[in-house]
């Protein structure tokens, strides 16, 4: 009982009206609202909502099917001009690539097939077979001497860092062995 009574005067009524008049005037505010907040959304023209509702798909142009996995283009449809541009250019670039490697001079097999069925000479095409091999030999000759040539540079170095390692290695052994003798002496 003692607690109870204790309860009881723990209570401040302040606490219970504050929380009375909040929770009245919540419900007296949603109760009491404008209730044009929570309606429908004005219709266009003015006309009531069940008559008829606003779409907003059918003031957009919809891209035609053009075929393809998912039936539509992947570009919008107000920007069908930029493709064409973006194409046209994509087009020009394959086609100057194409004469870039025409001129350079690398052979595709369709020109190795024409010059063959045209009669290119037995000894030119061999000149030309033992150009590209002569070419590839000089290369990997001198990619040969290069390696060689830094080899050695690696090793010099090398065996000069073993001989600054050794007399070092040398020198402390000494020192340690001094160190030794007069800790003996002591």
């Amino acid at each position: 009982m003692k607690r109870v009574i204790a309860w009881l005067k723990n209570i401040r009524p302040a606490k219970f009206l504050t929380a009375f008049v909040a929770s009245a005037l919540l419900m007296l505010t949603q109760a009491c609202n404008n209730p044009s907040v929570a309606g429908q959304p004005p219709q266009p023209r003015g006309q009531s909502p069940n008559v008829e509702r606003y779409d907003p798909t059918k003031s957009y142009d919809l891209n035609t099917p053009s075929g393809g996995m998912n039936n539509f283009n992947d570009v919008d449809s107000r920007s069908e001009d930029t493709q064409r541009a973006a194409e046209s250019r994509s087009k020009a670039l394959r086609d100057n690539a194409q004469v870039n490697i025409d001129e350079k001079g690398i052979d595709s097999v369709d020109q190795y097939v024409d010059n063959y069925r045209q009669g290119t000479p037995f000894g030119q095409r061999v000149k030309n077979l033992g150009d590209d091999i002569g070419s590839s030999a000089q290369e990997l000759g001198e990619g040969v001497a290069k390696g060689t040539k830094r080899g050695v540079e690696n090793l010099k170095g090398n065996t000069q860092n073993a001989a600054e390692g050794v007399g070092t290695n040398v020198q402390r052994a000494g020192e340690n062995a001094t160190d030794a003798v007069k800790d003996t002496l002591r």
